[in-house]
């Protein structure tokens, strides 16, 4: 598996569209990760080879996005990014939870475990 790069319209249909509901309803069949980034950054180009080797690591298990800030403005405004990277959380039946920076490979093996399937390391 690899990163997906994610446009507005695609989180909309397959994510959570925020135009049409209030509350949080996440369409996914499997967890995921978005990592809102920009090409410029130079910590977003740190992770994102960490982010191709998780995708592959996790297989099926978990989808993980890419969102470019600068192509996708209204996705990150609803986000309220402020700062690049950061990584959205989105498990299966709770809320997502946002994370801002750059987080080494364990740190983010660890979040993904926890907190995005259930395992107790």
């Amino acid at each position: 598996m690899k990163t997906v790069k994610l446009t507005t319209e695609m989180f909309k249909k397959e994510v959570f569209d925020y135009t049409t509901e209030k509350d949080w309803n996440y369409k996914g069949k499997v967890p995921a990760l978005i990592d809102f980034y920009a090409d410029w950054c130079g910590p977003c180009q740190m992770i994102a080879p960490i982010l191709e080797e998780l995708a592959a690591e996790y297989g099926d298990q978990l989808i993980i996005y890419k969102v470019d800030t600068e192509a996708e403005q209204e996705l990150s405004a609803v986000f309220q990014i402020r700062s690049i990277p950061s990584m959205l959380f989105i498990p299966l039946n709770k809320q997502p939870m946002m994370q801002a920076g750059a987080l080494p490979k364990p740190h983010l093996k660890e979040a993904i475990d926890k907190e995005l399937l259930g395992i107790d390391a």
